[in-house]
C-alpha cells in the first residue's frame, strides 16, 4: 500500500524503477522478519532466483546507509510491520 502497488506488480516481471525498488524493499523486509530462505522469498516474488533476492537485500541495506530518505521509508514500513 505504501508504494501504491498491487501484489501482482511485486510478483510480476516488470523491472522499472517504480516497481523494482519497492520489490527490493519487500525482499529486504521479508528477509528481516521471516525465517524464509532466499529461495523461498524469491519464489514468492515471482520465481526469482536466490541471487536476485540477495542483490535486492544488499541494495536496500547499502541505500539505507547513504540515503536518509530510503532509511526513513524502510524504518517506517518496518515499524508498521511490527505493530
Amino acid at each position: 500500500r505504501y508504494y501504491n502497488l498491487k501484489l501482482s506488480d511485486l510478483q510480476g516481471k516488470k523491472r522499472t524503477q517504480s516497481i523494482a525498488f519497492p520489490r527490493q524493499v519487500c525482499m529486504f523486509l521479508a528477509r528481516r522478519h521471516t525465517r524464509c530462505s532466499l529461495e523461498e522469498i524469491g519464489h514468492y516474488f515471482g520465481g526469482r532466483d536466490h541471487t536476485t533476492v540477495l542483490h535486492g537485500v544488499r541494495t536496500i541495506d547499502r541505500s539505507m546507509k547513504v540515503d536518509r530518505d530510503v532509511a526513513q521509508q524502510v524504518n517506517l514500513l518496518d515499524a508498521q510491520i511490527t505493530e
